[in-house]
């Protein structure tokens, strides 16, 4: 494993014990440098290994929609982790209150954890590290090229992380290693996941969808699919909503169910035209890299502070320009304003849990035109994708938002009313590149 996407949290010596991998991220066995790396320390020290995910009551704006599809994710790690004797232990409760004394009763000897670049990921881990007296590291098992180091500032845009990434990617895409056999035993308990859910404290009337089965075994399937029956026409067909060519691989790498770098490489073997993995693999790579990027180096990523500056200047002048709509959160949230393409587009996100990438954009900029304020309209976008996307409080949907309202990663365009510079985006636009009444009408 390359050094570089080990990231040491705490510097103190390893006395004695086991090893635990506090699993957040990558909920994954296979293809998980993070469980790889915990693995070769626990072979290397003749010691067993433990997994352990600590269940947080409440995340953010996640549902049962999302801890749904996580936990039945989470039942087959439990099952696949039995078959190699490792322990695995849900614990309900946060991080970072639960784990320092679950590591303390288990007599933890190391713990490892996923690079996550959200503040409230970085403020557990913090609070851990100052709890624990063994060694913590932190393992980048989500990027192909580990965020901490191919670039130690926030980028400008694709343009300037593209070039650092092509240059490194050959040396880290590359084939993973099978986890050590012959570890000592480490059985724990079968989890009861009825209980577990029992200790939620989130909003049940969001319900899970059905036309996705979670974990990674139903990640893989549809790696495949898409392979067989998408990529071939992904380049020519990605921006029409209306044409089935999009992976639907989010909410399995957002849960971290399947490896940016394993679906790479399946892709990069795959037999499509190479007009279409390479239009696949620059929003596979560069942009959701430069998403993580985004998070990891800007610590206002959710709110107007953490737009560019130019973003937030143009903003600023045309903050008191009138608005011919203006629509509350909760009016937007029942998917009833005055555009039926807009309306479209949020009744797919409610129902399904996902909407088409193209839509998104439009429906995060006529946010910003309906709402009183740029900040207020920062806060209903990430409300309600965060509440209602699989894929949500995920930092492709951070840099997604900031993109649209604010002009992240973008450049300034000719200045219009509300936008100011900020690129604009209208339904005649979106009619004259697909279908927009096919859509509507299939989503009304």
């Amino acid at each position: 494993m390359r050094p570089e996407r080990i990231a040491t949290l705490k510097d103190v010596p390893y006395l004695k014990g086991d090893i635990v991998y506090w699993m957040s991220r990558d909920c994954r066995v296979s293809d998980n440098w993070a469980l790889i790396a915990a693995a070769e320390m626990a072979k290397e020290k003749g010691v067993g290994l433990y997994v352990v995910y600590c269940l947080a009551p409440s995340f953010l704006e996640a549902t049962i929609r999302h801890y749904g599809f996580l936990m039945d994710g989470l039942m087959e790690v439990e099952e696949r982790l039995k078959t190699k004797d490792i322990g695995f232990a849900l614990l309900s409760g946060y991080a970072d209150r639960v784990l320092p004394k679950w590591l303390l009763k288990m007599k933890a000897g190391a713990l490892f954890t996923d690079f996550d670049p959200l503040s409230i990921k970085k403020r557990w881990k913090d609070k851990i590290a100052r709890n624990i007296n063994i060694p913590f590291f932190e393992v980048d098992a989500r990027n192909i090229v580990p965020a901490r180091f191919v670039s130690d500032k926030k980028e400008w845009a694709a343009r300037t992380l593209r070039p650092k990434l092509k240059k490194l990617l050959p040396g880290f895409l590359e084939e993973f290693p099978s986890l050590p056999s012959g570890l000592p035993e480490t059985d724990l308990p079968a989890t009861k996941w009825a209980k577990a859910e029992s200790s939620l404290e989130v909003d049940f009337e969001i319900r899970e969808v059905k036309w996705l089965r979670p974990g990674e075994r139903a990640g893989k399937r549809m790696l495949n699919k898409f392979i067989d029956e998408k990529l071939p026409r992904y380049s020519e067909m990605r921006n029409d909503p209306n044409e089935d060519v999009l992976s639907d691989l989010s909410p399995y790498l957002h849960f971290g169910m399947i490896s940016a770098a394993r679906v790479a490489m399946e892709v990069k073997d795959s037999s499509a035209p190479e007009e279409n993995k390479k239009a696949f693999l620059e929003e596979l790579i560069t942009r959701r890299e430069l998403a993580d990027n985004f998070c990891l180096y800007e610590p206002l990523y959710d709110s107007f502070e953490g737009l560019p500056e130019w973003g937030r200047k143009t903003l600023r002048s045309h903050k008191r320009d009138k608005r011919e709509y203006v629509y509350s959160s909760r009016k937007l949230e029942s998917g009833k304003t005055h555009d039926p393409l807009w309306n479209a587009a949020q009744n797919q996100m409610v129902v399904t849990g996902k909407m088409h990438g193209y839509m998104r954009m439009y429906w995060a900029k006529k946010i910003l035109e309906w709402s009183r304020t740029p900040e207020e309209a920062i806060r209903t976008a990430i409300r309600l994708n965060d509440r209602y996307e699989l894929d949500g409080r995920d930092p492709n949907g951070y840099a997604g938002i900031a993109w649209a309202i604010g002009g992240l990663h973008d450049r300034p365009w000719p200045e219009r009313k509300i936008f100011g510079k900020v690129r604009y985006m209208s339904a005649g636009g979106a009619a004259s590149k697909f279908d927009t009444d096919a859509y509507i009408k299939k989503f009304q």
